[in-house]
């Protein structure tokens, strides 16, 4: 396997502002920040996405990514974070990693980053969630 740099920060064997480590997770300040305080959360056994993450490490991963969510807004002195993953497409770095960023009302993000629409119809809509339900 090639070196994975989250792998590596999480290791220390690479400099990173760490804001928080423990035998699960690293948490950094991301080098591209979309705001002062946009951290990332990552697990320190090398998985590339959240479905690769063993089912165990799923609660105790979040808890972490969720007192991160607390403590960058009150750090921050935000109203409240952005928490978002990417699994494969868009995901910068091939290992899974949360970004958690300060949010505050007319800070200029605007909401997802790509074009939303609806549903043509109804049954359109019951037909996808059909799909999806299915795969479960």
């Amino acid at each position: 396997m090639a070196a994975c740099l989250f792998c590596e920060i999480a290791a220390g064997d690479r400099p990173a502002a760490m804001v928080y480590a423990d035998d699960l997770v690293a948490a950094f300040l991301d080098i591209r920040p979309l705001f002062p305080g946009h951290v990332l959360v990552v697990p320190r056994s090398h998985v590339v996405t959240l479905p690769d993450l063993p089912a165990a490490d799923v609660g105790p991963y979040f808890e972490r990514v969720r007192a991160m969510s607390l403590a960058v807004r009150d750090a921050m002195g935000a109203q409240g974070t952005f928490v978002a993953l990417n699994n494969v497409v868009s995901q910068s770095v091939p290992h899974l990693h949360t970004h958690v960023v300060p949010r505050t009302k007319g800070d200029g993000l605007r909401g997802f980053f790509w074009p939303r629409s609806k549903y043509p119809s109804d049954e359109e809509a019951a037909r996808v969630a059909a799909l999806i339900r299915s795969a479960l």
